[in-house]
């Protein structure tokens, strides 16, 4: 498993080649990444700054990590978030799950992204016309990892 946090941007083929390099139990690789827009809540961003917490984030992303592992086949993982200043069309956060099958790699990988969303401690700051603003957090992001305990409850 390997989580980071950096301000070094990312190659996604190159994460994905190491993530199954010799493991012959893997039949399936789902990944996600994430990119900085260029307008949020009606209004233009010319820079997104992120900010985190070292070692709380790095905790709270294992944990994340763990409880995946806990619900579905997942042989590997890798998590990266990049921090500091970022630029619209710039890559965020990249998840990548290794599974023997795609149906536990799909849904590991959506389970991680979400709780991301509302459990790991990032502050974003954006850059608009009208000046900087903190980002909060979204309902539908509360909503996304809700419905995961609705599928515990019903087994779904």
């Amino acid at each position: 498993m390997k989580i980071s946090i950096q301000t070094a941007d990312f190659d996604v083929g190159a994460e994905c080649t190491a993530l199954r390099a010799g493991n012959a139990k893997i039949g399936a690789i789902a990944s996600f990444v994430g990119l900085v827009r260029d307008i949020n809540e009606g209004s233009g961003v010319s820079t997104l700054t992120l900010e985190h917490y070292p070692g709380m984030t790095e905790k709270a992303l294992s944990a994340i990590v763990s409880r995946a592992q806990s619900r579905w086949d997942v042989l590997d993982c890798t998590v990266i978030h990049r921090v500091g200043d970022l630029a619209p069309t710039d890559q965020i956060v990249l998840v990548i799950v290794a599974s023997g099958h795609r149906g536990d790699a799909f849904a590991a990988c959506e389970f991680i992204m979400d709780f991301l969303k509302t459990d790991a401690p990032f502050w974003k700051k954006e850059q608009t016309p009208q000046g900087e603003r903190w980002v909060d957090s979204r309902d539908s992001d509360a909503t996304a990892a809700l419905r995961w305990q609705d599928k515990l409850k019903t087994g779904k």
